[in-house]
């Protein structure tokens, strides 16, 4: 008896048009994945456009939300002068019992931190005559060296101008109320007279 060869079946045209769905949707998924950018890639440019733009972090004394005088991890802070610190956080662990807490809203700056607020200062007043009643040079600032805090919320700051003689920590100029300098010397003999404004103030002078 001859065998006979059974005929070739032919695919279906439903098996057909799933396997060319298939192949379409990797052809999609690998374009997809080959177009996608990188992490590092895109956190790398991040930075270099960061950097070009000239823009300053909290390493540069940035604040971020929240810091206060206790903290120990914020440059803005840690760098500032520790004879001024120290006084900070007494008077701030005494207004406590009065429920009052210290936010910093700015402390020590690098002078590059520093130049780029004198920059956005006279764009914003229109000279730099204007600016510089709000904003000090690099060489002249006292948040540079590290011998100013700008002390934020105005019970704070309505606290320290009552009390503020009491720890050695002055307003220097009026149209600042939130800027405290040390003057060791006021607890006997209460804080000097105030400067208008930086301007009239012999350290910006130089």
């Amino acid at each position: 008896m001859n065998r006979t060869t059974p005929p070739a079946r032919t695919p279906s045209r439903t098996y057909l048009l799933a396997i060319a769905g298939l192949a379409a949707v990797i052809a999609v998924l690998t374009l997809a994945f080959s177009s996608w950018p990188r992490t590092s890639s895109t956190a790398s440019n991040a930075a270099a456009h960061m950097s070009r733009q000239g823009h300053q972090g909290v390493a540069d004394g940035v604040v971020p939300d929240g810091v206060t005088v206790f903290d120990d991890a914020t440059p803005a802070v840690t760098r500032l002068d520790p004879e001024l610190l120290k006084a900070l956080r007494r008077a701030a662990t005494a207004a406590a019992d009065d429920g009052v807490a210290f936010q910093v809203n700015s402390g020590w700056r690098s002078p590059s931190y520093q130049n780029r607020l004198l920059r956005e200062a006279v764009s914003k007043y229109g000279s730099e005559d204007e600016a510089a009643r709000w904003v000090a040079t690099a060489e002249t600032s006292p948040h540079v060296s590290g011998d100013a805090v700008d002390i934020g919320r105005s019970a704070a700051t309505a606290w320290l101008s009552e009390h503020g003689a009491g720890h050695g920590l002055c307003q220097i100029y009026e149209n600042e109320p939130w800027h405290y300098e040390l003057r060791p010397e006021a607890t006997d003999h209460g804080c000097p007279r105030k400067y208008a404004d930086p301007t009239q103030d012999p350290r910006t002078r130089q």
